[in-house]
């Protein structure tokens, strides 16, 4: 068994609408039937039994190692906690070759997921050792590491819950919610409103214990201090004179480090200074203030949560030791090392030792039956602290202090210490006070407290960003298809900017926002899909999707609000990555009708027996379009009162009806159409009505921007750019398949011309009967073909290309000249120079700006 290529699918696909891991998978003959190799399956089963238990999945009814290699890959990750149930494996064209598809959660651990899966297929081949466990163990730790921690995953499934997308900025916790300029930010707990000022004044403990004792909030005495002396003369001042303990902690410190609490006395005050420095430059000391630790989350103006901090402890049974004790207590599974479990193990470290020693006390010590033992003075969970969910008992008073002390300092997510006896009475009432206030405070104790309710504060975090019933996305329209795809987008994104609003698209030409480039080159894939979704100044997403990026990568969004297909033709690369027929094709072409929003629509070819029953898998509404008004599809669509776009002749308008609701526009003020005589632009000019109508623009709109929109070089380049050189009509197209040629003919047709000429070339990615159909085609239909060879062979040799072109041309019924040119340029400059007054040149360009620039400084040379 070899796999030749592993792809991640970070967006829907062909699979499914999940991420997942594909692979090609090669097996030998042998390998094909598993079955075949004796014992193989229960080496399989006993080095992996947890396989077993996918028998759902079709595991025992294993029929190639590559069936093995899925069930495995799954099963690795599903033991290893990752929430994934999607696998497959497809047999494909070529002989004993699988593609194999798992979902994943985690890129880098589904990847890891396929390798851990070949290992154990191979020790299972060759009856060697294969520690399950430690894989499995592998797996664990590395999404641990790379999923987001708790608190930005609660904000995350708070978004999704009201259909907010989200895409992570980075491996760490900065996650943007929503699309363009609906988008917001959020890192952890931090919002993008709030200032790096407030931050920074969070930070600095003294600077904000200033602020809310100003503000009325009741605060502990105390001050930062210069050195040991210092320390102690602030001490004495501010409790010990009085019999208060103080505490010393880091001014600018966070999650509890270098602060030691209830100092009595000078040796203690030294040790817990010198602590304090290692955390931070600056030192404070306060009044201990006697109570509990309390933490209460102010989200905007509202206390959402409220929860009892306890410090790590252990209760004694009269048998173990501590350190017997705090092993077991980290067996707890909610514990683990990091920040991405609900709490954190306890350390047995210096700080713990010295807090054991302080009651004399070693990790040896067995303390008796009932007896408390506390290992540290703080409670932070990321010290192994626990947490007790108080949210219902908080006192309006205590609320309302906490409110104020974000406000004070200015954050809307704030994490707010308190230390008091209870949560039940004023701070006033009961000598308790506010202690410290956090930036980026930490969810876990909200979300999975160790005692009393969890609380989905993310969902009050998603409410302050965004607005009720704002679902943070914009306008995204979804285009595909064999031909006609770019010229439809400009067309659509041509009529939103219509409207006035900033439009991102992308192109097989790059990546516009407000009609200025951004990036060139095919940029018909994902990734400037969502390069364009992240745009701040985008309103409205126009996305041209071509095969290549859906195969590669899947789509570069969760979902649109209208996915439009403008037809589905034998020239779409067939032969490469497995699509080897039209109806592969349109399995693939689907895939943006697939996900259509629920209250979306999808824009359908009526006419194309492969577009029109896309409609079956879309789940929003349909638009079809297509010029025949009676055509079955069109008619019974109709018939049930749903929308349809096509073409009234006898009037010479394209008509888009909704029951007895009709709105017409006159072909004569659609530029694109050359007054309804090229017949493959008024489909996509129905395309784009279709398109402009169900996101539900004005209809004065939709007719100001198609009339507005002109196929020239600027705003189409390369899409039936029609110009004048010297009396003679040249026209200079992209179409580069047997299906674009045809259409390019029966418009040309339609258009006057003496003596016709064309020059091509070919695309080498084709199929050898695709290029050849082409110029077959031609030679029926042009007096003149003019050869040239494209600048990329795209894996042919010099020479083939062309080959296959004169064999297309052999027996031409039509062609009475053809000549093989070296060069582009040449070749156009050729057929230039042979036009006369009243003749039609069709130029298919193959770099079409460099080509079209070129024709542009032949002409404004004349």
């Amino acid at each position: 068994m070899e796999i030749s290529r592993i792809r991640a699918l970070r967006g829907p696909n062909l699979w499914s609408r999940n991420t997942a891991m594909e692979c090609v998978v090669h097996c030998t003959p042998q390998e094909c039937d598993f079955t075949q190799i004796p014992g193989f399956e229960e080496r399989v089963r006993a080095r992996f039994p947890a396989i077993g238990g996918l028998q759902a999945q079709g595991v025992d009814n294993l029929l190639s190692m590559a069936h093995v290699l899925e069930s495995a890959a799954l099963a690795l990750q599903a033991q290893a906690g990752c929430p994934v149930t999607f696998s497959r494996t497809h047999a494909t064209v070529e002989a004993d070759t699988f593609q194999v598809v798992v979902e994943y959660t985690e890129e880098a651990v589904g990847r890891r997921a396929i390798d851990l899966a070949e290992q154990l297929v191979q020790a299972a081949l060759q009856d060697a050792p294969f520690d399950i466990q430690a894989a499995i163990a592998e797996l664990r730790e590395l999404d641990e590491d790379e999923r987001m921690g708790p608190s930005t995953q609660s904000i995350v499934d708070a978004a999704l819950a009201r259909g907010i997308p989200f895409k992570r900025l980075t491996k760490g916790s900065l996650v943007q919610l929503g699309w363009g300029s609906k988008a917001r930010k959020f890192q952890a707990a931090e919002v993008d409103q709030t200032s790096s000022v407030a931050e920074a004044i969070a930070q600095d403990k003294d600077l904000t214990k200033r602020l809310l004792h100003a503000a009325g909030v009741p605060v502990p005495l105390g001050r930062p201090v210069q050195d040991v002396e210092d320390a102690w003369a602030v001490a004495q001042e501010v409790g010990l004179a009085q019999g208060w303990p103080v505490v010393v902690k880091p001014q600018d410190g966070n999650q509890g480090k270098g602060v030691t609490v209830n100092i009595t006395t000078r040796e203690q005050l030294a040790a817990a200074y010198a602590t304090a420095l290692e955390h931070g430059s600056v030192v404070m000391v306060e009044r201990f203030l006697p109570g509990h630790d309390f933490r209460l989350l102010v989200v905007g103006d509202q206390l959402v949560a409220a929860a009892r901090r306890d410090p790590p402890q252990v209760l004694g049974d009269g048998q173990h030791t501590i350190a017997e004790l705090v092993e077991q207590v980290n067996r707890d599974p909610r514990r683990g090392s990091g920040h991405g479990t609900a709490l954190t193990k306890i350390r047995l470290d210096d700080i713990a030792l010295g807090r054991l020693a302080s009651a004399g006390l070693t990790p040896e010590s067995v303390p008796a039956q009932g007896q408390r033992v506390v290992l540290r003075n703080n409670a932070n969970l990321s010290t192994g602290g626990s947490a007790t969910d108080v949210t219902d008992d908080v006192h309006p008073a205590i609320a309302a202090r906490a409110i104020e002390a974000a406000a004070s300092v200015g954050l809307h997510i704030c994490g707010v210490d308190v230390i008091a006896e209870s949560m039940l009475k004023p701070l006033e009432a009961q000598g308790g006070g506010i202690v410290e206030v956090n930036a980026a405070p930490g969810l876990r104790m909200h979300l999975a407290p160790s005692f009393g309710k969890p609380r989905n504060v993310g969902q009050h975090m998603v409410d302050l960003l965004f607005a009720a019933h704002d679902d943070g996305r914009i306008p995204v329209v979804a285009v595909t298809g064999t031909n006609g795809k770019t010229t439809t987008t400009r067309l659509i994104a041509h009529i939103f900017a219509a409207q006035g609003l900033r439009v991102g698209m992308t192109n097989t030409d790059g990546v516009y926002v407000q009609g200025r480039q951004i990036d060139s080159g095919d940029c018909s894939g994902p990734k400037s899909a969502r390069n364009v979704l992240a745009h701040p100044e985008v309103d409205a997403a126009v996305l041209e999707c071509a095969r290549g990026g859906v195969l590669r990568e899947g789509l570069g969004f969760d979902r649109c609000q209208v996915a439009v297909v403008t037809n589905v033709g034998e020239g779409d690369h067939l032969g490469l990555n497995y699509i080897t027929t039209v109806e592969d094709v349109m399995v693939l072409k689907r895939v943006i009708v697939q996900n259509v929003a629920p209250g979306g629509y999808a824009v359908l070819n009526a006419i194309d027996p492969h577009v029109a029953p896309m409609a079956r898998v879309c789940t929003g509404q349909v638009i079809f379009f297509g010029a025949d008004r009676n055509h079955p599809v069109m008619a019974t669509h109709r018939a049930q009162g749903r929308r349809v776009v096509y073409v009234d002749a006898a009037k010479g308008c394209i008509v888009a009806a909704e029951g007895a609701l009709k709105e017409s526009i006159a072909l004569a003020d659609i530029p694109l159409t050359h007054n309804g005589s090229i017949g493959f632009q008024v489909d996509n000019a129905m395309a784009a009505v279709g398109a402009a109508w169900a996101a539900g623009l004005p209809w004065e709109v939709i007719r100001r921007g198609l009339a507005g929109f002109h196929n020239d070089s600027a705003n189409a380049p390369g899409r039936f750019n029609v110009m004048d050189y010297r009396g003679a009509t040249i026209i200079a197209d992209y179409g580069h398949n047997p299906d674009a040629i045809r259409a390019l003919v029966q418009a040309v047709d339609a258009m006057p011309g003496k003596r016709r000429s064309v020059v091509i070339s070919g695309a080498g990615d084709r199929r050898d009967q695709d290029i050849v159909e082409q110029t077959r085609i031609l030679g029926a239909a042009f007096d003149e073909v003019i050869l040239y060879q494209d600048a990329c062979q795209r894996g042919r040799a010099d020479g083939e290309v062309l080959a296959l072109l004169r064999q297309g041309l052999e027996g031409a019924p039509r062609t009475r000249y053809s000549t093989e040119i070296h060069g582009e340029f040449a070749a156009i400059d050729h057929a230039l120079e042979r036009l006369a007054p009243g003749d039609l040149c069709l130029v298919l360009v193959d770099q079409v700006e460099e080509a079209l620039a070129h024709l542009q400084q032949r002409i404004a040379a004349v």
